[in-house]
This record gives C-alpha cells, structure tokens and sequence, in this order.
C-alpha cells in the first residue's frame, strides 16, 4: 500500500534517538540548544530560533505574547489546517476568514485589505504546501495598518521566497515537525523571529514564566505553558535538518513527474510549480460530477490498486465552531471548491519515479472513466 506520506527514516535517525536516551536527559537539553543553532544557521537572516513540542504551541505562543485577545481580529485563510484558526479562539480573538487562489491556495494582499476593520490586529499568511505566499504587499500592507504578521509556515521547511529562506524575514514565522511534514522531530515546531521584546515573553510562555538570574535563582513574573521540545526529539531534528535539501530535491523531482503525466482535463486542476516550492503535498482537485465518481468512492478506486490518497482540506469556515462566528456555505466560494474536491496525492521522499506513474495512471483512468 502506497501511502500519501510517509517520514524517512534511517540508521543515523535512530542512532541519534538511542544516544539521547543513553545520555538520561531526555527533556529540553543540549540537544535542543544544539537544534536550535542549526536551524537558525540553516534559515539565515540574523534571526533566533526557539523550537517548541508542535508548530501549533509556536503559533498560539507569539499570538499570547503579543497580546491578542478579547475584541480583536486576525485575518486568516479560509483554507488551511484548523490551527491556523484555532490559536486565534484559543487566545479569545476572533478569526477574520478571507478566500485563497484556487490553484497556489494562498492568499493576497487583497484579500488581507478587504477584511481589516478598526479590530484587525494581526494576519495570519499559511504557506499552503510548502508554496510560499507573496509576503512584500502583505508586509507593506501590514506597515500602514500597524498589523503583527505571524507566518504560518508548518507546510514551508525549506521552502524559499524571492531566493531567501521562509524564517529570514525577521517577523515571527512558525514551522511544524510532524511526521507528515518535509523533516520530522516526531512531533514539535519553532519559531524564527528577530524581535528581542517579543522573543522574551514567548519564552515565557514556552516554559511556565520561568526567568533566571545569573545565579539560577527562579522567578515567575508572568503565566506560562508547557511548550518546550525534548532532547529525543531536537536530536532527530539534528539528522533530519542536513538530510532537508535532499528531501526536498527528490520531492520536486516526483512532482515534475506528475505535471509531466498528468493531462489537461476539464474534471482536473493541477497544482502550479513555483520558485522555491519545497512540495510538501501535491493536492488536486477533481470535479466529481464530471468523473461521475463523489470523492469517498474515488478513495476507495484508489485503495483497491493499494494507493492511498489524503483530503487537505476541509474548508475552515463551515466547520460547526466557526459557523457559531457566522459563517456559512457561498462566504468564500475557492475555499469551498478546495474543500469539496481536493485529493492528495503521494508525495514522500521514500517514493520512486515508478510509484508516480502508477499513481498518474489510476488518476488517468478515473478521468476516463474506466
């Protein structure tokens, strides 16, 4: 069976793991500060690094320590992983949804302008798949308007704009390393930012408020959460970070295959290359009525040749929490398109050219009818 993902793992991975649970410090540790230097190496830009225990624990804590609360708004796609929406009720503002591009699945300045009111504190950019978002207007826009940008990037390790980093910019990005993502710490994300302030509060919050003196004595002189990283998983990041590139490589090396196979086909829309696309999933969308197939059927077609395809995702807005903000179906029509006909397909550095083709030509007879 052919998953859709599937993390790439080795010898050196668990070697890496087997030497810290040797060592008897598991939690946050040298390995963690070791991760930290490198991936802050790796994303350039004079920015920090501070790695948390999921990207969704970095996001929520930079919306805390900026002080986004009650009354407030943050603007954010109407296409994306709940958390993207969900750290802003966490924190007690309100989401703000806005349409994506049908084909890139990201927003625009455009959007972001037409949705700010007097409320609007913040935007939330998500790198749909590792293709990044057109960041200059939004930042431009953000200047004018006294916005926090807070990039999402949990799909966008590696993942590059305008031939710099996605993390270098300065203003605070977000990454996830969960299985299914580009390198995997098994669960956990960072933070990049360049903004010394805001860093100390989100440390803060990391890590219960805990602040030390020169001679360790401890204080806590603001609320904090249990966000950190362990050693076991900082010390995967370690391997997973120099294998990241080459990942990366071989993913676009499949996705060129796909684009190659794939035809032109009314019941079809394709995903578009882009400079600097790290392909962290090649989702398609598939008009049903025209394939005469709906997509739990199209699943199972699939399943039966031992392929498994994925569903990313749902649009954000017509789940039951966010209809309770007054949201409903025809608000934001590419979202919802998206969310009716999307499929993943496989995509993981584990898979051959050989495994494309078999994918392609199940698609191909779909689109066929046969």
């Amino acid at each position: 069976m052919l998953p859709f993902t599937r993390p790439t793992l080795d010898t050196e991975e668990f070697e890496a793991i087997k030497e810290v649970l040797q060592s008897g410090w598991l939690a946050t540790g040298p390995k963690v500060a070791a991760f930290e230097t490198a991936l802050a190496d790796y994303i350039g830009g004079d920015v920090q690094l501070r790695v948390f225990n999921s990207g969704t624990s970095a996001l929520e804590a930079v919306l805390l320590a900026y002080g986004i609360g009650p009354g407030d708004e943050v603007i954010v796609p109407a296409m994306s992983f709940v958390a993207s929406a969900n750290i802003i009720v966490r924190c007690g503002a309100t989401p703000k949804f806005v349409d994506v591009d049908l084909v890139s699945r990201n927003i625009d300045a455009a959007a972001v302008a037409a949705a700010i009111t007097p409320n609007t504190k913040a935007v939330i950019p998500v790198h749909f798949a590792g293709r990044a978002v057109d960041m200059d207007p939004i930042y431009q826009l953000a200047e004018q308007h006294d916005l926090l940008v807070l990039e999402d990037a949990a799909q966008a390790i590696g993942t590059q704009y305008k031939g710099r980093q996605i993390g270098s910019s300065g203003n605070p990005v977000c990454f996830s390393f969960h299985p299914n993502k580009n390198m995997t710490t098994i669960e956990g994300g960072a933070l990049a930012i360049n903004d010394p302030v805001l860093l100390k509060k989100i440390e803060g919050i990391r890590f219960h408020g805990i602040e030390r003196d020169a001679q360790g004595g401890m204080d806590v002189t603001a609320w904090g959460g249990k966000m950190n990283m362990p050693d076991v998983s900082a010390a995967l990041g370690l391997v997973q970070l120099n294998k990241l590139d080459g990942f990366n490589r071989k993913r676009r090396t499949l996705v060129e295959r796909y684009l190659q196979q794939l035809p032109a086909h009314d019941a079809l829309v394709l995903p578009a290359d882009a400079e600097g696309h790290s392909w962290h999933m090649f989702c398609i969308l598939l008009d049903w009525e025209k394939t005469g197939l709906n997509r739990n059927q199209t699943l199972e077609v699939l399943k039966q040749q031992s392929i498994t395809a994925g569903i990313h995702y749902p649009a954000m807005h017509l789940f039951s929490l966010y209809r309770q903000y007054g949201y409903k179906p025809g608000d934001f029509p590419n979202a919802e398109r998206i969310g009716a006909q999307t499929l993943t397909l496989p995509l993981f550095p584990g898979m051959e050219e050989n495994d494309v083709d078999r994918v392609c030509s199940a698609v191909i007879s779909l689109l066929n009818g046969s």
